[in-house]
């Protein structure tokens, strides 16, 4: 049973990648979570926050998310499991920690549609609070909104995202969740004006959702970008996010935590939190 007077224990998966290491931090930093357990593909038996560099935790890494989930499972507060790893390992990652009564907060994107709704599902079925969020920066809820605002007003929209190239699943899962949004306002948007031809096929980008073009960009030096560009006679309307730490998805990371434990049920999209 939940005691609201103990620390939250957390487990995090994925912690020797980029965004596990800010999430170690953070948690470490946070007086109401307490770090039980970390897994990573580097440094397996090594002191976790000697790995990330936020001073002993006395938390090995390791590779075993069984064991650690059956810990959090005995402990005597809600747990949760952070998962930061690759599209080829979350859905497992998610159903397993639903199973042992491990709530996910999951950052990691590339699930589909289908598995959405099969783990939606299986979290209703055992009354377990998990939390997927295709971005967990507060800024890009903003603009989110903004354009949602704006869609009032435009008729042509489209959409680039621009990320490290050491991301896995193109698009993103933020720009998606972005023309999702958008298409369920009740239009269709990009209406056609000329018979238009791809000389070369993806030119134009991916159409998703209401007709709305969809361009990504995969290189060195950025993080995580993303624009919504407006266009109407005479005139467009550009709204940009740009992370330049990874350190800015942590507030929004840290609030997941707190509210999947009051949850009982999958909630997707960290702007349902807000």
């Amino acid at each position: 049973m939940s005691n609201e007077n103990l620390p939250i224990p957390v487990i995090v998966a994925g912690a020797t990648g980029k965004m596990g290491r800010e999430t170690i931090k953070a948690i470490a930093q946070s007086p109401d979570m307490t770090l039980i357990g970390a897994i990573g593909r580097k440094h397996v038996g090594e002191d976790i926050g000697e790995v990330v560099g936020c001073g002993a935790l006395e938390i090995p890494v390791t590779r075993d998310l069984e064991v650690l989930l059956a810990q959090g499972a005995q402990e005597k507060q809600y747990s949760v499991m952070v998962d930061f790893t690759h599209p080829s390992l979350v859905y497992e990652h998610i159903r397993s920690a639903i199973a042992y009564g491990v709530r996910p907060v999951v950052g990691t994107t590339g699930l589909t549609p289908g598995q959405l709704k099969d783990l939606a599902e299986f979290a209703d079925k055992a009354s377990i609070g998990a939390v997927i969020a295709p971005n967990f920066s507060i800024g890009m809820i903003l603009l989110q909104q903004a354009a949602i605002a704006a869609c009032q007003y435009f008729q042509h929209v489209e959409i680039i995202e621009l990320h490290h190239n050491q991301k896995a699943d193109a698009p993103s899962g933020t720009s998606l969740q972005t023309a999702q949004m958008l298409s369920e306002l009740g239009k269709t948007y990009n209406p056609a004006l000329v018979q238009e031809k791809e000389n070369i096929p993806g030119a134009r980008g991916a159409v998703v959702g209401e007709n709305i073009r969809l361009h990504s960009v995969r290189l060195p030096g950025l993080i995580a970008h993303q624009e919504v560009i407006f266009g109407a006679a005479g005139e467009t309307y550009t709204l940009r996010h740009d992370t330049s730490d990874r350190a800015s998805y942590m507030p929004g990371v840290l609030l997941a935590i707190r509210k999947a434990i009051q949850l009982k049920n999958l909630v997707y999209g960290l702007e349902k939190l807000l």
